[in-house]
């Protein structure tokens, strides 16, 4: 882990479920807490993923909690209850320990048929919930199917995260591309996830972050066509119309805030 923070990732995820094998998670759990504690990770949130319910979860809560995570990320998500349950123990050591009540954030992370079906539920289901993220490898696993490097198998299930996050007003992050030697394969995959409407993607390797970072980023033809929006709106405005004409394209609220969307992506891929 030391090091981590030297690649210039945006969020860095310590994973105490599927990274660590069975009989190392208590001493995971520790060793979480102690890089909490002790690491720089520079300016990266630093989300800490937890084992389900069912395996340790929430004494993996307990343990690294007071070491002050960023966020939790919750495996498999599958219904409103999994975050109720997180919610309410998250909020129990936040009380008990004098963190600041509501600090910690939560992930959903979406792995299954069932938690695709209730990702609008899922995404709502807590204040705390900042971003849906997504996950293929179990997800195909639940579902029966192979992962294809096409990903036909996952379009329903990317689209339907996209829109429940967007329905709760939270951000949707995409699966992992897993062959992180295939930077072709990778680039492609991510084009299709930017053009879905997914913000951002996991990587595991730090060879895919720069790359991830070029490519949600809003293009310089996106973020000049965004401006000419705004401005031809305002000018409309000043005549007492909420409506202007681009090009041959009209232009009404919904496009521009979409136009200032791109904006606002580009001011923080910009800091």
């Amino acid at each position: 882990m030391e090091g981590c923070g030297l690649f210039g990732a945006d969020v860095i995820i310590l994973d105490m479920e599927d990274a660590v094998s069975q009989n190392e998670k208590v001493d995971a759990r520790f060793l979480v807490r102690g890089a909490l504690s002790n690491l720089d990770f520079g300016n990266a949130e630093v989300i800490v993923r937890i084992n389900p319910f069912s395996n340790g979860g929430e004494d993996d809560v307990r343990t690294v909690l007071v070491a002050l995570p960023d966020a939790v990320m919750l495996p498999k998500t599958s219904c409103v209850a999994d975050i109720l349950k997180l919610d309410k123990i998250v909020e129990d050591v936040e009380k008990k320990k004098g963190i600041a009540v509501g600090s910690t954030k939560i992930f959903p992370l979406i792995e299954t048929a069932e938690g695709v079906l209730n990702a609008q539920k899922i995404a709502k289901a807590s204040k705390r919930n900042v971003m849906l993220i997504f996950g293929a490898e179990d997800f195909t696993a639940d579902i029966g199917v192979k992962k294809s490097k096409e990903g036909q198998e996952l379009f329903f299930a990317r689209s339907q995260i996209v829109l429940a996050a967007r329905a709760a007003g939270i951000q949707a992050s995409d699966t992992v591309y897993s062959d992180f030697e295939d930077i072709e394969g990778f680039i492609r995959d991510t084009k299709l996830s930017k053009s879905i409407g997914f913000d951002g993607r996991g990587v595991i390797h730090p060879l895919q972050i720069e790359h991830v970072h070029h490519l949600y980023k809003p293009t310089d033809e996106e973020v000049a066509y965004a401006r000419k929006v705004i401005d031809a709106l305002a000018e409309a405005e000043k005549h007492g119309s909420g409506i202007a004409s681009l090009g041959r394209k009209m232009i009404d609220a919904p496009v521009a805030k979409r136009a200032k969307r791109v904006l606002e992506l580009e001011e923080q891929y910009g800091k």
